[in-house]
């Protein structure tokens, strides 16, 4: 009985952490107060903050990997990228978007050799390429760019 009772509090305890964590870091689609939590989860440090016409964009790094979020002059991120030698916790990064690129990665088929790959949905889009210690990639909402503003600007 004492087993049982000990299992269940771990299993609330494990729930409720994870609700947590999944609702105090909005980053992609989220406000740009999100990068902060962001910054946090990573374990990285803010080094500079970039001003572009239409956007800024909010450079955190860590040990292993830098990212570079993308805020609209409305306060909201449209866009993701890294490098570095480990891909980031993209359940951190998409925020919201992670069960739509998760179930899109699920069902694309694999291929093998390509060092290239991409995650299309109706909402967002999610581009990983690079070899062992030089990963890149980027997520967008292609509905949160601004006008003006080209995804090649994204990287």
């Amino acid at each position: 009985m004492k087993r049982k009772q000990i299992i269940l509090s771990f299993m609330v305890a494990l729930a409720l952490s994870f609700t947590y964590s999944q609702s105090a870091h909005a980053a992609l689609g989220g406000r740009s107060d999100t990068i902060t939590s962001d910054q946090k989860a990573l374990r990285a440090v803010h080094r500079a903050t970039m001003s572009h016409t239409g956007y800024t964009v909010e450079m955190v790094v860590s040990d292993a990997t830098t990212v570079r979020e993308y805020v609209s002059s409305a306060g909201i991120v449209f866009g993701i990228a890294w490098d570095g030698y480990v891909n980031p916790d993209l359940t951190q990064l998409l925020g919201s978007f992670w069960g739509e690129y998760s179930s899109a990665s699920k069902n694309s088929s694999r291929k093998f050799g390509r060092k290239h790959q991409q995650i299309s949905t109706d909402n967002i889009v999610v581009e990983k390429w690079g070899h062992m210690r030089n990963l890149q990639g980027r997520a967008y909402v292609p509905s949160l760019i601004p006008t003006g503003v080209s995804i090649d600007e994204i990287k």
